[in-house]
């Protein structure tokens, strides 16, 4: 199974450089993208089609904002729209759809990067979230939670790391978090499990020369539920070109 995640940045931004064009290409099973910005009434041109998938979306009520989308190329038993807080499913941050053999869900943090109110959603958001992937750790199935988490995990994870550390996303609070999920309830980091080299990143700064220098965050993650890591065979952060900010995220999985 060929799982891609996406912050598009906009979809409609994203698709005028080219980014369905490339879906085409991909030969995914499902595709997830975030901060889509876009409500599925503005979306229904040709274009933001993909021959074979349906698509399913969560919205927020603000037009422009935020939102998270999944096209899906197999049959789904069932979606699933709401974390189970009634402000972040107004904002639309979560969807997910459920297979024969697993669920994949899109989610997208919020940002606090743009003060103290916003970095305190933030946190309220991750615990939200922490409920949710206690209670998916139990499902039979498999399940894969592919997005923007906007938080980095490890040095390793962000070119410029001591400079960053009071910074949203790179804070030590949120960070033990990721320690938490991943170490405690034994949440895997797929791409780790493939790749453990540094300067692989998903998401560059608009500022300066950050795409071209290199000075990234990987920020954008395909988390797989427990004691499944044989499961993943193969992983990459497409970077030919660029349709938002961040770059697509493409795990295999054997399932």
């Amino acid at each position: 199974m060929r799982v891609l995640t996406l912050n598009a940045c906009g979809i409609r931004a994203s698709e005028k450089k080219g980014l369905f064009k490339w879906l085409r290409k991909q030969k995914s099973d499902c595709i997830c993208l975030q901060e889509v910005r876009a409500q599925d009434s503005q979306i229904q041109d040709e274009k933001y089609s993909l021959h074979g998938y349906d698509r399913h979306m969560s919205v927020a009520d603000k037009k422009g904002y935020s939102g998270v989308a999944i096209y899906s190329k197999n049959n789904v038993i069932r979606v699933k729209d709401k974390i189970g807080s009634d402000k972040f499913d107004r904002e639309g941050r979560f969807i997910e759809v459920e297979y024969d053999n697993c669920y994949v869900s899109s989610v997208y943090f919020p940002s606090g990067s743009s003060g103290d109110e916003r970095q305190k959603q933030k946190y309220i958001f991750m615990n939200i979230f922490e409920k949710y992937l206690k209670k998916a750790k139990s499902r039979t199935k498999p399940s894969i939670i592919c997005g923007d988490w906007n938080i980095v995990h490890k040095e390793i994870d962000i070119k410029n790391w001591k400079s960053n550390q009071k910074n949203s996303g790179c804070l030590p609070k949120e960070r033990a978090w990721l320690d938490k999920i991943f170490d405690d309830l034994g949440y895997i980091d797929t791409f780790r499990v493939v790749n453990k080299k540094p300067d692989n990143y998903t998401w560059w700064s608009n500022r300066g020369k950050a795409w071209d220098n290199n000075v990234g965050w990987r920020i954008d993650y395909q988390v797989l539920s427990p004691g499944n890591k044989a499961k993943v065979t193969n992983a990459k952060i497409y970077k030919k070109e660029r349709f938002s900010d961040h770059s697509p995220l493409i795990i295999n999985y054997e399932l």
